[in-house]
Formats: C-alpha cells, structure tokens, sequence
C-alpha cells in the first residue's frame, strides 16, 4: 500500500496532479517531481488509524473496494489514489454529500459515486461486483448490522472489512468500551474474526477502528 511518510504526516501520491480534494497540503518532490496529498487525520478517521498504528490493511492498486457512508469523499479520495487500477463503488445517502461526491467520481474514473442507503444493500446488488474491501463509516444504531450485512453480500472469502465504530451513535448511555465489545461480539458471532482494533484518541473521541475477515 503505497503511503508515505512525510515528516510527521502521511500522505498519498495525487492521482490528480494539481487538484485538491478538501483543501488538504500538496508536496511536490523535486527530484522525482511527485505531487503527494498529506491525508489529515483530523479529517479521515482511516488516516487518523493509520497514524495510530494500523498495520494490517491489504490493498494494491487493483483492489475492488465498497465504501459505505462516503460522505463529500475525503477519505475515498485517498483511497482512490491507493487503488488506482481497481474501484471504489462508494454508497452515500445524503443528496447534499452526493453532489460533491458525484463531482469527484467525474473527476476520478475509480469512483463510482451510488445515491443508495447502506441499510439496504439488496436494493444496490445489481451495481456491485464482489469486493475486497468493505469499509464502513456510517453514524447510526444499527451500523453494526449493515455492515455485516454488505460484507456477507459483496466481501470475497478472502476479503476484509473496516469498520469504524462510533460507540455513542450506538449508544450513548453505555461506556465506549463496553459498546466496543458488544459489537465485537456481534461480528464474531456472525462469522467474522477481527485482525486488528486501533483506538482513533486523540483525532476522534470514542471511535474505534476494526479490521475482519471471514472466519472458516
């Protein structure tokens, strides 16, 4: 996976020289002349896992990606710089997002931009070819079980999940960490095994990252 380190910053090579996504720093190397984009964890919480020590993801350059809660693309942008011969097919629900989302996926030929509602991934099947990578960051109580849901309809058997959890979208009268856990269950007991958790402090409060798989 190619990111860079860049002083204490991270950041990708801009498949789109010149162009800026969310405002984010460009660095153009001289000798090589590479333009990177730093990737603000304060803005992604995938970069503010991996300034935390995320590790285990696997991605190249042709890997097929489902991105639930895409949002205006922060994240998906990078991401789109990662996998510059595969495909992003990002799901967002909101209208307003997906006017910027849909103005980027013009821009970036890996993203396809789908108006559709992560809770209902039957109603998108058709648009949507196996995957091997399914990332979920979608604020809501019932995030947990779409995301199952998605990874057991689009996930290749060799495939991973991420799944940013907000404990207090979940439920906020419960500690972050007992939320954490309980979810965990719910994933195990579905099949899923998880390779790796990162705590997102101090980018994101009460936000936790997982990666899974498939257990066999």
């Amino acid at each position: 996976m190619d990111i860079f380190k860049i002083d204490d910053e991270i950041a990708t090579i801009n498949s789109i020289p010149s162009k800026r996504v969310y405002g984010e720093k460009l660095i153009i190397d001289e000798e090589s002349s590479i333009e990177y984009r730093i990737w603000n964890p304060n803005r992604s919480k995938l970069s503010a896992a991996l300034h935390n020590g995320l590790s285990k993801i696997n991605l190249d350059k042709n890997s097929k990606i489902l991105y639930l809660g895409a949002s205006t693309g922060t994240t998906v942008s990078h991401i789109s710089d990662l996998v510059k011969n595969g495909i992003i097919y990002a799901v967002e629900f909101s209208p307003v997002s997906m006017r910027k989302l849909s103005r980027l996926s013009q821009i970036r030929n890996n993203i396809v931009a789908l108006l559709n509602d992560a809770t209902k991934p039957k109603e998108y099947l058709n648009n949507i070819e196996k995957v091997d990578l399914v990332y979920c960051d979608v604020a809501q109580a019932s995030q947990t079980k779409l995301f199952i849901d998605n990874m057991n309809l689009f996930l290749k058997d060799d495939g991973q999940g991420i799944f940013m959890i907000k404990s207090r979208s979940i439920n906020v009268n419960i500690k972050p960490k007992t939320v954490f856990k309980e979810q965990e269950k719910i994933l195990k007991s579905n099949g899923y095994s998880i390779i790796e958790k990162i705590k997102l402090e101090p980018y994101e409060k009460d936000h936790i990252c997982l990666i899974v798989k498939k257990s066999f």
